[in-house]
């Protein structure tokens, strides 16, 4: 299941380091993160909950907008 999350808060590439490491902690694999266009797109295959991907990158220190299927 591939999702596109749209987060607000990172600002540079640390930022975009501690997103990855959450989203990989529950999972995730093949992750891009784009800084500028404020999205994560990523593949989970254990299936976590939007709660529980919200959950992850608030604990980080960023706010999720919005999630989506793709």
């Amino acid at each position: 299941m591939k999702k596109k999350i749209l987060i607000e808060g990172m600002s540079c590439g640390h930022c975009v380091n501690h997103v990855k490491v959450a989203l990989e902690d529950i999972g995730g694999q093949n992750i891009e993160v784009d800084l500028k266009g404020k999205t994560a797109e990523v593949d989970f295959v254990n299936h976590p909950s939007d709660e529980e991907i919200k959950a992850a990158i608030e604990d980080a220190g960023y706010d999720v907008v919005k999630i989506e299927n793709m």
